[in-house]
């Protein structure tokens, strides 16, 4: 490290690993009982096990960011960190109030956790994605605007770079358009209209910006290209991506009430978003082409460029499939829908997040890079991860693909949980291609206690 108040990130990227285990475990107890219905049923619902592995998921993620922030902003500012004392206590807050939402989704009847958070005082409960109580909303505001205020003081008296005002407008993206969480209007229409504003400008916005921003201070790093070329291409990144993505919003406009024309605006606007995606992918195997040095650290730059190729496949070509209205009349709400939100999220956001702990660690731990068993291990992880998790998307692809076909195209629709029972073929070999996947996330943690030679870390 060249600071020490990097050291932050250390506790944020643990957390993140460990929440990120905590996901993938409900995401297998959810795959099971997507076959075996009353699997764990009535200790843990359905409903209870999918919104405790959508909500770590956005947590970890969320640590990541935070992580990442606290580690690459002192380098690019070339300064220490405003205050590394409320970057921990930030960490603690959002950790504890974490883990007692998820324990209040398990141990507390839904309606009854409702009454005790205050929600009769303002209503933002039982909406997808964000099912946490008020208190808990306050609550990562609160930590969302210590964190940004510790972060731009930071940048006001250090250096300014893109990739840390990048990144800034993305963390400061986030926070206002988590903002609208508390809007809860009684007009369903207008409830739809400003939920997207929260969760399709995340992922499809603000998060892009992040994961932008990450992706090309790793790559200064590990390649040792000019900043002035990566810069460049950022500039072209993050720009598509908000022309592309903002717009593209219209696409979750289609079918809930609002005018007809966000059919088009929707359709050509979201059959844009693939190039970004595409721009990334070219822009990381470019500059790993053009290194000028050879960084010790092998599987970083594995995780790197399976950032870019993935977040094209998953957020791009799987996002265009379905993204055109005529298409989506018949796919959405499909298994089709669930394939792309797979291996988008996945490619986009977790593997970009990996990508900064692969390269970020070993340098917190005092190396360069981990030691050649530790990183072939690590290595064999980025495989069985991605390996499954394109298996995983090809078994809800095929899913969704019959399950339009018999219960919406088809001459004599069939019933919903007909079709169910129809598919069920690969929702076991989506369970299994599951199991590879929690497979690979455990050698994953375990590359991180394999012994071995490690490369020293040189300070200039």
């Amino acid at each position: 490290m060249k600071y020490t108040s990097q050291s932050v990130a250390l506790p944020y990227f643990v957390a993140a690993i460990g929440l990120f285990v905590g996901q993938i475990v409900f995401g297998l107890a959810m795959g099971l009982q997507y076959i075996v219905g009353d699997f764990l049923f009535p200790e843990i619902p359905f409903n209870v096990a999918r919104m405790v592995h959508t909500n770590l998921l956005i947590v970890w993620l969320l640590f990541g960011f935070m992580g990442a922030a606290y580690y690459l902003i002192p380098e690019e500012t070339e300064t220490e960190l405003y205050s590394p004392k409320l970057a921990l206590l930030m960490f603690w807050i959002f950790l504890i109030a974490g883990a007692a939402t998820i324990l209040g989704y398990l141990l507390v009847d839904y309606n009854t956790l409702a009454e005790y958070t205050g929600n009769n005082i303002l209503a933002t409960m039982g909406r997808e994605f964000l099912e946490q109580p008020l208190l808990t909303k306050i609550g990562i505001v609160i930590v969302a605007l210590a964190f940004l205020f510790n972060i731009s003081m930071t940048m006001l008296k250090g250096r300014k770079t893109v990739i840390s005002i990048v990144m800034l407008l993305g963390l400061w993206g986030l926070a206002v358009f988590f903002l609208f969480s508390f809007y809860n209007p009684g007009n369903l229409v207008k409830d739809k209209f400003y939920w997207w504003w929260v969760v399709h400008l995340w992922v499809e916005g603000v998060w892009e910006l992040i994961m932008a921003a990450m992706l090309a201070f790793v790559l200064i790093k590990v390649t040792g290209v000019d900043r002035e070329v990566i810069e460049k291409w950022l500039y072209v990144i993050i720009t598509l991506a908000l022309v592309t993505g903002l717009i593209g919003t219209g696409h979750h406009y289609f079918w809930i009430g609002t005018p007809g024309y966000w059919q088009w605006w929707g359709s050509v606007f979201s059959a844009l978003e693939p190039i970004p995606f595409f721009a990334m992918t070219v822009f990381a195997f470019n500059m790993v082409n053009r290194r000028r040095r050879e960084h010790p650290n092998k599987a970083a730059v594995l995780w790197a460029l399976g950032t870019g190729v993935m977040a094209f496949l998953g957020a791009g070509v799987w996002g265009f499939l379905h993204t055109l209205a005529p298409v989506n009349f018949y796919t959405h709400g499909s298994q089709i829908t669930a394939a792309h939100g797979h291996m988008a999220f996945y490619g986009a956001y977790v593997l970009v997040v990996l990508t900064m702990i692969s390269y970020a660690m070993p340098l917190l731990r005092g190396r360069a890079a981990n030691g050649q068993r530790a990183q072939v291990c690590e290595m064999w992880a980025f495989w069985l991860m991605t390996i499954s998790m394109v298996f995983i998307t090809l078994f809800l692809t095929a899913a969704g693909i019959l399950q339009v076909w018999l219960q919406r195209v088809s001459d004599t629709p069939m019933p919903f949980m007909q079709v169910q029972d129809q598919i069920t073929l690969f929702y076991w070999m989506r369970l299994w291609a599951g199991v590879v996947f929690a497979v690979g996330l455990v050698t994953y943690v375990v590359s991180f206690f394999v012994k071995g030679e490690s490369k020293p870390l040189i300070t200039p």
